[in-house]
């Protein structure tokens, strides 16, 4: 039977902690909800720690019926940092098409997600991942489907170049000096946050200053971000390998997201058998409040197909 709202009105939150996981990378993460409850992993995209999957979304989320898990990604806030530098020539030769080696893979991060379900005693889970986030649940899926109970990926692609590509006005926002210090962080972030948000659903100032802020104080790292950056340039396509899924899909894309294009969305959902595609107007790259309620109820959907596929 589809899972109830929890009638209850407060969630147990953890503390940050930390789980060694793969590569010698150690993750910091942090639960909501009840550990008997069905496990959601969360899954945040490029540069993006765990406060971008906001408290209150997660506590929505637990009150739907899921133990939710947010992290850091290696190379983001309080999780490993990767030791090899990569200039910022190779991320332009990657998003020229030209070959580059990257000092770790998308492979890699969807194996460090499931450590960390290693670490928690999961066998399995449901997985939502936001932009790189999504290339990272489309890969778990694909490498270890048994492991994945349903999957929502969230302004996401499949890999395919000539798909879900961003906008060329963004790249010198994205590989650009910030500037040292708390201020120019997040000076620079409202700038980018201004270029790639939701024309919809308008970020404030105050809001996103609130949010930079604290990604500033969880630590960044540029050459983190640029570690990424060559893991999702250097993504296979996956295209074809998604054909072969039978994990109940969700796939939510923004009409208006410049960072990745909505092309990549369609065709993700094009690409797994059964998938749902739900665009929304005015929605870019980002997660609005305004849509909190939307995407909470597609993750308990896409959940409770998996339930019903599965006799529980």
């Amino acid at each position: 039977m589809p899972s109830r709202p929890r009638p209850v009105p407060d969630v147990t939150v953890s503390e940050e902690l930390f789980a060694p996981v793969h590569q010698g990378v150690e993750l910091c993460y942090q639960t909501f909800g009840d550990p008997d409850d069905e496990p959601l992993l969360l899954v945040m995209g490029l540069g993006g720690p765990m406060n971008w999957w906001d408290e209150e979304l997660c506590r929505m989320l637990a009150r739907q019926g899921f133990f939710a898990i947010r992290y850091d990604n290696r190379d983001t806030g309080r999780s490993t940092r990767i030791a090899q530098r990569v200039g910022r020539s190779a991320v332009v030769r990657a998003f020229a098409g030209t070959k580059v080696r990257a000092p770790y893979s998308i492979t890699d991060m969807a194996q460090d997600a499931f450590g960390l379900m290693d670490h928690l005693g999961l066998e399995s889970a449901h997985v939502a991942g936001v932009s790189m986030g999504g290339m990272i649940v489309q890969t778990m899926a694909i490498d270890h489907p048994e492991r994945v109970r349903s999957m929502t990926s969230i302004m996401s692609t499949t890999g395919k170049r000539s798909v879900g590509w961003q906008h060329p006005s963004l790249l010198p926002a994205l590989i650009g000096s910030r500037g040292p210090g708390r201020d120019a962080y997040i000076r620079t972030s409202v700038t980018t946050w201004k270029m790639i948000g939701s024309p919809g659903f308008p970020q404030t100032y105050d809001q996103t200053a609130k949010r930079a802020g604290e990604t500033f104080d969880r630590g960044v790292s540029a050459s983190g971000v640029m570690r990424q950056m060559l893991a999702v340039l250097t993504q296979p396509n996956r295209g074809s390998r998604l054909h072969s899924l039978h994990v109940p899909t969700l796939v939510i894309h923004g009409l208006a997201d410049k960072m990745v294009h909505v092309s990549g969305g369609r065709a993700t959902a094009a690409a797994v058998p059964g998938a749902e595609l739900l665009l929304i107007d005015g929605m870019g790259h980002d997660m609005p409040h305004e849509l909190f309620e939307t995407f909470v109820a597609g993750i308990r959907r896409t959940a409770d197909r998996a339930a019903r596929s599965s006799g529980a």
